[in-house]
């Protein structure tokens, strides 16, 4: 079985940067104890404080779409309706 990694860029107002951290802080501890999260990590670029960077590694691609559709995602995404500015979404494999 081949293990999925997900990069996510995501783009927040950069006027709401202070405001969204608390709402990833909730997905993050509510993610990492989903089955099949194997990683789920969140950076934040250091030239641009409004650019942030989801690496993820789920156990099956199956396991990540289960978390697309989870609750706590559906909140998140209805709580920062408005904050943020562009989602990218990289789906990709270990060599």
């Amino acid at each position: 079985m081949t293990r999925l990694t997900i990069v996510a860029v995501i783009m927040v107002d950069p006027t709401k940067v202070d405001a969204i951290k608390p709402l990833f802080k909730l997905l993050i501890a509510e993610t990492l104890s989903e089955a099949g999260c194997v990683q789920y990590d969140l950076h934040q670029d250091n030239q641009d404080p409004s650019r942030f960077l989801f690496f993820e590694t789920w156990a099956t691609r199956e396991l990540w779409q289960d978390h697309m559709s989870a609750p706590h995602v559906k909140a998140f995404q209805s709580a920062t309706d408005g904050i943020l500015t562009s989602v990218e979404l990289f789906e990709m494999t270990l060599l």
